[in-house]
């Protein structure tokens, strides 16, 4: 299976041994959208460091928007490898230890098992952690637990084929060493890269790498946000309705074009963070459809434009279901900075 990498091994002898990969790896990234993309980061860094200066916020408060997020975390992530569960089905499974009828067992194991393994980062989470191979096949161990028992935890040792994708990945004699590369990565690299686009960059190589037969998705989303909560960002949450602009960015990335992966993680921190921000006093800020904004006659473009500047991170938006809302003061602060 390989050896995890430790104290005493050499990360250049992994790259001697497999040049190729380890290219693919480090390959350069591509970023287009550098105006919407350069916005949207400063207000995520904004908005996380009004959160850190409003700390301490009410208990009773930051646990209910905890719960609300690991609610739609375990959902989203689900229903993106086609658990078929509600939103509702899956609060009633894991909040009141209910049984869905038609639904079958594993997707009742689905949503407990990630539910767990939520519990299981937020006990990992410190400043000082720095990431470990094993953490990831624990994650991975929860995540297929009663589901696939014989690999839960476990490097695959076969080659897999993913339908849909534009790449075949790396052979299971490779994985473990791409695997330790990739983690000595992220865990030295953290002032080469702004932090959100680091973990971005790990969650689509962790993919590429499909360390696993079954459940890398899931395990790739987890272990991206036990980074992100380590540095004190909310979870980044993509959402179902995102599912084919999430799957079209990682074939992206793919090639090397980070864009639109950057774009939609960045984009689901701040909405997760805007959930954060709603709590704190003074800074409750309404958010609305765009299509009640753009009716606004003070508001001084259409629904359409509102919807692109939205969409490309121009404005302070995010998506609720398929419907982006936004403030109507962002759009005017837009317009404003324009001029």
């Amino acid at each position: 299976m390989g050896k995890i990498l430790n104290k005493n091994n050499k990360i250049s002898d992994k790259i001697n041994i497999f040049v190729s990969d380890i290219i693919i790896i480090m390959n350069p990234v591509i970023l287009k959208n550098e105006d919407g993309i350069s916005d949207l980061l400063e207000r995520v860094l904004n908005k996380k460091a009004l959160l850190d200066d409003s700390r301490p916020l009410p208990a009773s408060a930051i646990n209910r928007v905890q719960q609300d997020l690991a609610l739609e975390w375990t959902y989203n992530s689900n229903s993106i490898e086609g658990n078929s569960l509600t939103l509702a089905e899956t609060r009633v499974i894991l909040q009141d230890g209910l049984t869905i009828g038609g639904k079958s067992l594993r997707e009742h194991f689905e949503a407990i098992n990630h539910d767990k393994a939520i519990s299981f980062l937020e006990e990992l989470v410190s400043k000082s952690y720095d990431l470990r191979a094993i953490d990831i096949l624990s994650i991975h161990e929860m995540v297929m637990k009663n589901i696939d028992d014989q690999f839960a935890g476990r490097i695959r040792n076969g080659m897999v084929r993913i339908v849909g994708a534009n790449f075949t990945p790396p052979g299971p004699e490779k994985v473990a060493d791409l695997l330790d590369v990739l983690i000595n990565q992220v865990n030295t690299n953290t002032e080469k890269w702004d932090l959100p686009f680091l973990i971005t960059y790990f969650h689509h190589k962790l993919v590429w790498i499909h360390p696993f037969f079954d459940g890398n998705g899931r395990t790739g989303r987890l272990a991206m946000n036990l980074l992100l909560m380590k540095h004190g960002f909310p979870p980044a949450i993509i959402l179902k309705n995102d599912r084919k602009k999430y799957y079209t960015a990682l074939n992206l990335a793919n090639k090397g074009d980070y864009e639109k992966l950057y774009l939609l993680v960045l984009q689901a921190i701040e909405r997760s963070l805007n959930m954060y921000i709603q709590i704190i006093p003074k800074e409750y800020r309404i958010f609305e459809p765009i299509a009640l904004i753009a009716n606004d006659p003070e508001v001084p473009y259409g629904m359409e434009y509102i919807s692109l500047l939205a969409r490309t991170g121009k404005i302070d938006a995010h998506k609720e279901g398929r419907n982006w809302v936004t403030t109507k003061e962002a759009v005017i602060k837009h317009k404003e900075s324009k001029h």
